[in-house]
């Protein structure tokens, strides 16, 4: 009896050695894992035409600010305008770097895949994949997202043209993405197409946190913002607010609020070609 007793014991302990040693040899794994990960994310370069300007920047500091105070919940953020030119892409990379300045680990999304400046606008010399090439099942995440030579940001690039931009981005694997994304990182911005021909702003709404409308000072009507605004609520989009764009330094003075109904944004100066 007794000896069947210590060999009950003897088992019961090889057992648990054997358990210990397989946890630890998982951990050991999902460690490696995520190292090889972390080695192998693809990088690229991106060059800033921008000049400095210091309204400009107090301005991004200021929008940053009020993204932050809109809510912990507030992470995936849509970017849109009524027109194209209307400076929409270039807001959402700077607030993306700003963001990546102060901390938070970001990730701007361009899904515009109808009509993308990206690329060529910030010369990025290497053939990269892109949102559409993972939406049709031709690349997975790995392959699409880059790391960049701004602090804690990173970018997922358009990719090729497709025909179905609305059918791609209204389907289950843009959802899944943008689940995925906001896991990862503090903040996902997401530059999208304007809202004056095509509706994919809208779409991409209905899985966002928020969206902000960009308005070109002195361009944009009060009708045409609405317009736009109540298309993206319609789609259930939370709007976080306005952004009033191009505003020329020379004749106003200082900041100063407009609204649009309860929408309410900051104007600063921007002198050079947008889109």
């Amino acid at each position: 009896m007794d000896q069947e007793r210590r060999s009950q014991r003897e088992m019961m302990q090889e057992n648990e050695k054997q358990a210990r040693t397989t946890y630890t040899n998982a951990q050991a794994k999902t460690a490696m894992s995520r190292r090889d990960n972390k080695a192998s994310k693809l990088r690229v370069e991106l060059t800033d035409p921008r000049k400095s300007n210091y309204f400009y920047e107090e301005a991004l500091k200021t929008l940053r600010t009020n993204i932050q105070f809109a809510g912990a919940d507030i992470k995936t953020i849509l970017v849109t305008s009524c027109f194209p030119n209307e400076g929409k892409s270039d807001v959402v990379f700077q607030l993306a770097k700003e963001m990546g300045m102060a901390g938070k680990k970001t990730v701007l999304l361009d899904a515009d895949i109808r009509k993308s400046v990206l690329v060529q606008r910030y010369l990025v010399d290497s053939d990269v994949k892109g949102l559409s090439q993972y939406l049709s099942g031709q690349a997975p995440v790995r392959d699409i997202l880059y790391g960049t030579n701004y602090e804690n940001m990173d970018v997922i690039f358009a990719g090729p043209m497709a025909p179905n931009p609305s059918e791609l981005l209204n389907g289950k694997v843009f959802a899944k993405l943008m689940i995925e994304l906001k896991q990862r990182y503090d903040y996902v911005l997401i530059d999208t197409p304007p809202m004056a021909n095509v509706v994919d702003a809208a779409i991409v709404g209905k899985v966002c946190d928020g969206a902000i409308l960009l308005i070109e000072s002195g361009f944009v009507g009060y009708r045409a913002a609405q317009k736009a605004i109540k298309q993206l609520e319609k789609s259930g989009t939370h709007m976080l607010g306005a952004v009033l764009n191009k505003v020329d330094a020379r004749k106003e003075k200082y900041y100063s609020y407009y609204s649009y109904g309860s929408k309410y944004g900051y104007g600063y100066d921007q002198n050079h070609e947008n889109a």
